[in-house]
């Protein structure tokens, strides 16, 4: 498939018959324009960026396989690749739109001892788009271990989480999915569902254990640490 930048989607938008007006005012109205750089971008924004702090919205059920929307999900993999993370939502790229996608590769497992791996519950997750979904708590228990969120870059913190939870939503071709997930892979659904609910995991996290992640390099090199804010 042919991957069709967004400003031309954009473009296109009022010129493509099966899409009318309405949704191209809609759709247009869901960011301010930066300079010249236009969402969803190729960076992830930071906190402070109020895109993060408002409920995205919700993808219209026919628009799901559009190709706007196709390539939202192609770009927000490629992001999140980039950024070797393991979860990235729209909002994250500057796009208030109820999309998220996921991915956890098996040799993930060489950053983990075994005991940890084991500890935090973690199980390889294939790439897993979601569009529109809805999260159901099926177990209430609450575990806490270390997050970390690239759009509160150089720093991390114990969050609590709930172990097994239920997703429901659309995949990348607009048929309905369903998906139980418990331990890691459900801590990193939670995640990236808070950021379509304008919350970041600052706003639930253990106060006192926020740690800057770079704070030993910090005191080596005498305070003369640059951190970037691009893909690694």
């Amino acid at each position: 498939m042919v991957t069709v930048p967004i400003k031309t989607c954009i473009r296109t938008l009022s010129t493509t018959s099966r899409m009318d007006k309405s949704f191209t005012k809609w759709y247009r109205s869901l960011w301010q324009p930066k300079g010249n750089d236009e969402p969803p971008y190729d960076h992830i924004v930071q906190l402070g960026d109020p895109v993060l702090r408002v409920p995205a919205n919700a993808i219209p059920e026919k628009e799901l396989q559009s190709a706007e929307v196709q390539y939202l999900a192609r770009h927000l993999t490629k992001v999140m690749r980039a950024y070797r993370c393991v979860g990235l939502a729209a909002p994250q790229l500057g796009l208030s739109l109820r999309a998220f996608v996921m991915e956890f590769k098996d040799e993930l497992r060489d950053q983990y001892t075994k005991a940890d791996y084991k500890l935090r519950e973690m199980e390889p997750l294939p790439l897993t788009i979601l569009l529109n979904p809805e999260l159901k708590v099926l177990n209430y228990e609450k575990v806490i271990h270390t997050e970390a969120c690239e759009s509160v870059r150089g720093y991390r913190a114990d969050v609590p989480r709930y172990r097994e939870i239920l997703l429901q939503g659309f995949d990348a071709t607009g048929n309905r999915q369903e998906l139980r997930l418990s331990g890691w892979n459900a801590r990193i659904a939670q995640h990236e569902m808070d950021h379509l609910n304008g919350i970041v995991y600052t706003d639930i996290m253990n106060r006192k254990s926020l740690t800057c992640t770079c704070w030993q390099a910090v005191n080596a090199k005498s305070g003369r640490i640059q951190l970037s804010f691009a893909s690694k």
